[in-house]
């Protein structure tokens, strides 16, 4: 194991060892109160504590995973270069002589070729491979992200190093990972405001008629328009807010929002959140806690979705993830 997944296992090991005395600390407490109080207090008190423990131990396990994602060798920490393709033929590796200059790898990687369309790699012997490290042999056509199948992956540098196709608009990049990139091997965690279950503000979903889509732009500068199925309607100190909701195709709600933190301790651009799809009653439960920094807080590679002008709250959410203060320019 590396000193770095060591690293990364003490922290959770620590984390884990803090929350066990959080709670035993906590149930301690509660059962010295409940001695003190009358009997019909006992039981709301009970509920109460447990109530802060759950939540306690879920945001816990939830931040955990969030650095665990960010920190994966090929996680958002890895990205290295975002390598926009013209039509033609280029070669591809890190020696100044290429079409297409990587900031790492072998000084020729290879040949792609986009002609009528079509994105087509011809590697270099022995370099290029796949993820489970077979030697890519012979031209490949590649798959980009949009494909239902996933993007095609080429790997080098004996599995540290990935290259995947991205499709923006109506352009393709070449998106560079590696696992020894400064920003995933020097990172430095994360910074949050104070948890509290006052964040978790009840919703109600209100859906659009069906096939609605919502025009997103993101820092890249195109416009993309992503399926929009509802909007979700919250209140907050005796005011109404909205919060328009995107489908990405996973089982969640995506949500890409600014407030009045937006450049004033949470990250510029906004944030992120992910809510559950409403069930029958329509209730959505939003947890601000779990806001989070979009990938280009930590890459300057990344080609992330900007806030709706209709999700632009005013609104000082001082709840979640606070800005990267040691992202790379």
């Amino acid at each position: 194991m590396s000193a770095f997944a060591k690293g990364v296992v003490l922290s959770s090991a620590l984390l884990s060892s803090a929350l066990l005395r959080s709670v035993l600390v906590l149930a301690v407490l509660a059962a010295v109160t409940a001695c003190s109080k009358p009997a019909e207090d006992t039981g709301k008190a009970a509920s109460d504590q447990a109530t802060q423990v759950a939540f306690a131990r879920d945001l816990e396990l939830w931040r955990s995973q969030r650095v665990a994602d960010l920190t994966r060798p090929d996680g958002w920490t890895s990205v290295v270069g975002l390598h926009w393709i013209d039509p033609g033929a280029h070669y591809i590796g890190s020696s100044a002589g290429n079409g297409i200059t990587l900031s790492v790898g072998p000084s020729h990687l290879g040949m792609i070729d986009f002609s009528n369309g079509r994105l087509r790699f011809v590697p270099e012997k022995g370099l290029a491979m796949t993820p489970d490290g077979q030697p890519l042999t012979g031209a490949t056509e590649l798959r980009a992200d949009d494909s239902p199948t996933g993007p095609s992956l080429i790997s080098f540098d004996e599995g540290k190093g990935l290259v995947t196709v991205i499709k923006r608009g109506d352009r393709y990049a070449l998106r560079v990972k590696h696992a020894d990139a400064a920003s995933r091997t020097g990172f430095r965690g994360l910074e949050y405001w104070p948890a509290t279950t006052n964040w978790k503000v009840q919703a109600r979903y209100v859906p659009h008629p069906p096939g609605k889509t919502l025009p997103i732009a993101n820092i890249i500068g195109t416009t993309e328009e992503v399926p929009n199925p509802g909007v979700l309607e919250f209140e907050r100190d005796g005011k109404q807010y909205r919060l328009e909701a995107l489908d990405e195709g996973e089982d969640t709600l995506f949500l890409v929002f600014a407030d009045r933190t937006s450049g004033h301790g949470s990250y510029p651009a906004g944030r992120f959140l992910d809510a559950p799809k409403p069930g029958a009653d329509a209730n959505v439960m939003l947890d601000f806690n779990q806001a989070y920094n979009p990938p280009c807080a930590f890459t300057a590679f990344a080609t992330c979705p900007l806030p709706p002008a209709e999700n632009r709250l005013d609104l000082r959410v001082d709840a979640g993830e606070k800005t990267y203060a040691h992202a790379a320019p």
